[in-house]
């Protein structure tokens, strides 16, 4: 698998992309528009946010998603259009149609995302033009697509995107992707976009349960600060490009699952690290669960805990607040079988805290990545959630962050 590190939504064959600067955002510097274009006919499919407060975006592109053709993908940051009633999403169909009409393809085949600031009105005209203005623009270069992942960014300190090159029947197939994402990050399928295309030919069903099954271990592994976003959106296009043709039969398949898997778990990760204010990538792994959802829920629960990720940010191994994090995520637990770790060092076993080596554990919460093992002892299942400590910073980009 050969990982490419620049321009990654065009880098599969067939695809363009094209990002401007529309005025929606106030540093004039920045792009916030932007399209994602195949160039010829593709499978696509998507997943979108389970919160019951959804953006007309979301609503739209579902729709759009069901029939399993997308063909382009339009999106603006720095507005979110959700809480908009009825016109935003009328707002949401004038992008699409807009996008439609400069590439020349049918509406219904154009996803729609938008990531910012709720419960404003898109100012449409300069939408509209950027749009026109992005579209024309549109190419296959690195630089189009650095321009692309940066439009999508809002809080993010830096673009988040990646690709990798595999090789089925002997040729070239390749997935890339981009990413935002920075707060408001608890997926549930953080404010979270990702898109990604590929140049296989692969049947929409099948398109859309190798996107689950990714999903499934990258973003729903992921916590920021436990709050679900009105506008979660991840789609993919597949547009056969590359001559290669997938099929649930196919002896390659699990290789395809694989390259998608790695690049939705690198993005998952960046945006973890990349998390408002965040200091410390912690891993959490809970083992020895009765079922693997006893372990996922524990492990959300100690990474959504408020106090466990400021005693983090404090480089603070207290394992009191771990444990009583896992205490309450209402999953039944023995005490006295429980063993903690963190970074390896044993700090609480079979109930009660243990002796270990105070200096090499406080030189060990230093590092900028921190995983936590906490072994239930009960049966053999196992999860992992990856989340950030919470700092004063997250407090200040959050509290300056107004509606």
């Amino acid at each position: 698998m050969e990982v490419i590190t620049a321009g990654s939504i065009v880098a599969p064959k067939g695809f363009l992309s094209g990002a401007v600067y529309c005025g929606i955002k106030t540093m004039k510097d920045s792009l916030d528009v932007g399209v994602i274009y195949s160039e010829y006919p593709a499978a696509g499919a998507a997943l979108f946010t389970t919160n019951q407060i959804y953006a007309a975006p979301v609503k739209y592109s579902r729709n759009v998603a069901r029939k399993g053709k997308v063909r382009a993908i339009v999106m603006n940051s720095g507005n979110a259009n959700a809480c908009t009633g009825e016109q935003g999403y009328k707002n949401t169909v004038e992008m699409a149609r807009s996008a439609a009409r400069c590439l020349k393809i049918s509406e219904d085949e154009v996803l729609v995302a938008s990531t910012g600031i709720i419960g404003r009105q898109l100012p449409m005209d300069k939408l509209i033009e950027g749009i026109h203005k992005a579209t024309a623009s549109m190419g296959n270069t690195c630089e189009h697509g650095n321009a692309m992942a940066r439009a999508i960014m809002t809080t993010d300190t830096r673009q988040k995107d990646i690709a990798v090159r595999l090789k089925i029947n002997n040729k070239d197939v390749t997935i890339g992707g981009i990413t935002k994402g920075a707060g408001m990050i608890a997926p549930n399928m953080a404010t979270m976009l990702c898109f990604l295309t590929t140049d296989i030919s692969i049947p929409y069903i099948l398109l859309n349960e190798c996107l689950k099954k990714s999903v499934e271990s990258s973003f729903n592994r992921i916590t920021i600060d436990g709050h679900m976003s009105t506008n979660d959106t991840i789609a993919i296009m597949a547009n056969g490009a590359s001559g290669v043709s997938m099929t649930s039969q196919h002896a390659d398949l699990e290789k395809f699952q694989e390259g998608l898997d790695f690049v939705a778990k690198y993005l998952a990760h960046a945006i973890v690290k990349d998390g408002e204010g965040a200091t410390k990538f912690v891993q959490i792994d809970v083992v020895g669960a009765r079922s693997r959802n006893d372990a996922a829920r524990i492990a959300r629960s100690i990474a959504d805990s408020p106090l466990v990720k400021t005693a983090l940010n404090g480089e603070d191994p207290n394992w009191g607040r771990i444990v009583s994090a896992a205490g309450y995520a209402g999953v039944g637990l023995d005490e006295s079988k429980i063993n903690l770790y963190i970074n390896n060092i044993l700090i609480f076993a079979k109930g009660m805290p243990t002796p270990c080596d105070l200096g090499v554990l406080s030189v060990s919460m230093k590092s900028r990545d921190i995983h936590i093992r906490l072994e239930l002892g009960l049966s053999a299942y196992s999860d992992t959630v990856w989340t950030c400590d919470l700092s004063h910073e997250y407090v200040t980009i959050n509290a300056e962050y107004h509606t």
